[in-house]
């Protein structure tokens, strides 16, 4: 397939990651369009969808505001700009919120089957967490399976219990404090779908007008998720592949081989990559792949199940968001398997112009055009084989002169869960907290998020979190942060060089990164965990510490629900891209302002990263301040 290119991009302004700009010009001589190029077509973007002004909740709509005055002030309905504003940020958060606990029904979903014993190609790795988590959640049975279902009926009814008791994964893991204040200000989760379901409700035509009442509800959403839906995918991941520990590998597209079968396994969910990257080490798919021409099975990583793959057993990743059409115009990769979400359709349209077969697998992430090999867990092992093998079949119709993979890949160490980080500090917090208390490291950041065509890929994630760790903060992060953080180097013990002299000589010691990779983007719960663990033993709100959340680069409603969650557990939360409510004064002055009066923290909005570690920094020299910790 050979597109026309309307729009030629300049590679040196695409990203600031080796090997992109070259494979951007790849694809304009293949005619493969990326995202780049789409976003180009794309201008001018619609200006009431960035102010965050349109409504289409109904058929007398859809309806426009105008901010400034010169055009309607209220749609068909009376509704005003602070109402569609609030009405349509809420319902990114309900979906985010609904993406990652949709997530979390799944795993349970496979971890029940194995505790019955229905799911053979599953097992329950990690008995000690397992172990953990039946006890914060009051479980007394003693043999490992009872545990194990008891568990999962537990985690089943925090989707839809008809009662109006807070969540019990929330109610076991996040501080005192924070639970009476959110108690307090009506914003207690009570069930997820009932929150999802209520943001639906709330936003429909003729319902909720008030934009502190939206916005509040919005804020119980995301806790739902945070502390409930995210958390329980993280907590049953790990319990059935086990919980990462620091672990050796590489990333960029140089991980792709010329002489092997490639295949990138992309999306989030670990139940089926892990299974894709057992099989295609085994002994017949080598042999299968010899058959065929190639030295064996190559698989790669992208996006969040990358980062699934790569913590748990050290599978290369080859990049993220962005990257995954690039995967592709390399010409070297036979299939890529996707389960959802951050799933761009022109994989397809991508992959016609190479020999690449996209492998959908998820009845709910349907995509025109593809293979689609559904999924079933019961039969695992036959599935991931059946999908390795079209990989394998595919290698012969390879276009040799198409190919180009770019040389470029960079060692890491990822697998900090919050297990890691504890083994690391010789089991306890008490080194940690005692070099925040002395000022040898001043706080940390959660640098967490996607990435967006608006601006240069990984140029944010990288030059926060570089300026960050200049200033003796410790970094830790999540999803496509921790994917870009590692193709720049930041996730090796070395580049503790670029930091300042605190957090260095604690590096050093302790032979760690000064960027912590924690995981995928469900993963932001560990940090939850770490920061609700750090308040309990300082005997404080979370929203006393030196700490702070990024996410720089982010896209997606899955974005939208973690900084709210993160911003109603007391962290201050900066956006390095401007989310759509610039349209009423009103509610940005509540997101960036008034909500933290209520909750102790608040969105921070800045597209240049410099100054954004700079405030963030700030930020943190005041908390420290009230500590009355030296600075």
């Amino acid at each position: 397939m050979v597109e026309y290119i309307r729009y030629r991009v300049s590679p040196k302004q695409v990203s600031t990651t080796p090997g992109v700009g070259k494979l951007v010009e790849k694809a304009e001589e293949d005619g493969a369009k990326t995202a780049w190029h789409r976003f180009l077509e794309q201008q001018p973007q619609c200006g009431f969808g960035l102010l965050g002004v349109c409504c289409r909740n109904c058929t007398m709509g859809p309806c426009r505001i105008d901010p400034f005055g010169a055009g309607p002030t209220k749609g068909v309905c009376g509704a005003d700009a602070d109402t569609i504003v609030a009405r349509n940020i809420v319902r990114m958060i309900a979906s985010g919120a609904a993406s990652h606990s949709d997530h979390a029904r799944d795993i349970v979903h496979v971890f029940k089957g194995t505790a019955e014993g229905e799911f053979k190609g599953y097992k329950l790795t990690d008995t000690e967490k397992l172990r953990e988590l039946a006890k914060i959640l009051g479980v007394s049975a003693e043999d490992e399976n009872e545990i194990a279902l008891e568990v999962a009926h537990i985690l089943e009814m925090e989707f839809g219990k008809p009662d109006d008791e807070p969540l019990r994964l929330l109610a076991a893991t996040a501080p005192k404090k924070r639970i009476k204040l959110w108690e307090r200000l009506g914003v207690l989760p009570r069930a997820i779908d009932r929150e999802v379901c209520e943001c639906m409700h709330r936003t429909h035509m003729g319902v909720d007008a008030d934009p502190v009442s939206l916005l509040l509800h919005g804020v119980r959403t995301a806790l739902a998720d945070g502390w409930s839906g995210s958390m329980m995918a993280t907590y049953l991941s790990d319990i059935l592949f086990g919980t990462p520990k620091p672990i050796k590998s590489f990333a960029n597209l140089g991980v792709l081989r010329e002489d092997m079968v490639n295949i990138v396994v992309h999306g989030h969910n670990p139940i089926l990559s892990m299974k894709i990257a057992e099989v295609a080490q085994s002994e017949e798919m080598k042999s299968l792949a010899e058959q065929y021409g190639a030295k064996g099975v190559n698989v790669a990583g992208m996006c969040c199940t990358g980062n699934e793959v790569l913590s748990r057993i050290g599978v290369q990743v080859a990049g993220n968001a962005l990257m995954q059409e690039l995967a592709i115009i390399t010409g070297a990769v036979e299939a890529v398997v996707v389960d959802y979400q951050c799933l761009m359709p022109s994989l397809v349209d991508v992959a016609s112009c190479y020999h690449t077969k996209i492998i959908t697998t998820e009845p709910k992430a349907r995509i025109p055009g593809t293979i689609h090999v559904e999924f079933k867990p019961e039969r695992a092992d036959e599935i991931a084989k059946e999908i390795v093998k079209i990989a394998i079949e595919n290698y012969k119709n390879r276009v040799p002169a198409k190919v180009y993979i770019p040389e470029h890949k960079v060692e890491l160490v990822a697998g900090f869960s919050v297990e890691a980080i504890l083994e690391a500090l010789g089991g306890t917090l008490d080194p940690l907290i005692n070099a925040l208390k002395d000022g040898t490291i001043k706080g940390i950041v959660g640098v967490v998020g996607c990435n967006n065509p608006r601006v240069k890929h990984n140029f944010s994630h990288v030059t926060l979190a570089k300026e960050l760790i200049k200033r003796d903060v410790l970094v830790v992060g999540t999803g496509c942060w921790g994917i870009a953080a590692a193709m720049h180097g930041l996730l090796t013990p070395k580049a503790a060089e670029m930091a300042g002299p605190g957090l260095r000589a604690i590096c050093e010691t302790l032979g760690i990164p000064p960027c912590l990779h924690m995981g995928s983007c469900v993963d932001c719960s560990r940090i939850l965990i770490t920061l609700g663990a750090l308040a309990n033993a300082l005997g404080v709100d979370i929203s006393d510490l030196p700490v702070a959340g990024s996410a720089p680069e982010w896209m997606s409603e899955k974005a939208v629900s973690i900084g709210t969650y993160f911003v109603a557990s007391g962290v201050f939360t900066h956006l390095g891209v401007v989310p759509p409510v610039l349209g009423s004064q009103k509610v940005t002055k509540i997101l960036t302002d008034d909500i933290e009066d209520l909750l102790g923290g608040r969105f921070y909005v800045e597209s240049d990263p410099v100054k954004a570690a700079e405030t963030i920094y700030n930020v943190i020299i005041e908390k420290r301040k009230k500590l009355k910790w030296p600075v």
